[in-house]
């Protein structure tokens, strides 16, 4: 499976952003953006060097899961991680949008939009069957926005986790 590192024009998005795939030259600023977005969502534990391995680890491995930048200029301003997992359920490649994320001041450009637009293109190219996510139940701004683009909850099922042992993948020691 291969994804393109190409530029997505998107006749919605302010002229001034592009979107590419991320790059292990990337990997520091998407860790600014990572721990922004963990603040906006109140998820605990963030740890940027750790952050910094796993990116690397996904860059360096692209069948686990792509990451799609925003730039404006050389910033980055928002990025949309996947992660693919093979599903017998939905018969082929599922890919799973871990993050997604824009900065507040780059907001209302049409940048989200074209970080899932990219992501939804590539993904269908590389063979993925299905594309899904998880929600904050209070993030009504993200609820709504993708139910704009029409993603849905799943009908009579519900999502559970269980963590396991924390893992060494990424880790530079292992």
């Amino acid at each position: 499976m291969a994804i393109c590192l190409m530029l997505w024009p998107n006749v919605r998005m302010n002229p001034g952003y592009r979107i590419q795939v991320g790059k292990l030259a990337d990997v520091s600023q998407i860790v600014v953006l990572m721990e922004e977005y963990w603040g906006f969502e109140g998820l605990a534990g963030f740890e940027a060097a750790r952050m910094s391995e796993l990116l690397a680890h996904v860059l360096a491995q692209p069948h686990l899961g792509t990451i799609w930048v925003a730039r404006e200029a050389n910033e980055l301003v928002g990025y949309l991680i996947a992660v693919f997992v093979f599903s017998f359920e939905y018969q082929g490649l599922v890919a799973e949008i871990d993050e997604l994320f824009v900065r507040s001041q780059a907001r209302r450009h049409g940048i989200g939009t074209a970080l899932l637009d990219a992501a939804e293109m590539s993904l269908a190219d590389a063979g993925c069957t299905c594309v899904q996510l998880q929600l904050g139940t209070d993030n009504r701004g993200a609820q709504d926005f993708y139910h704009r683009r029409h993603y849905a909850a799943r009908t009579g099922y519900r999502l559970l986790g269980k963590p396991l042992a924390t893992a060494s993948v990424g880790r530079a020691d292992h």
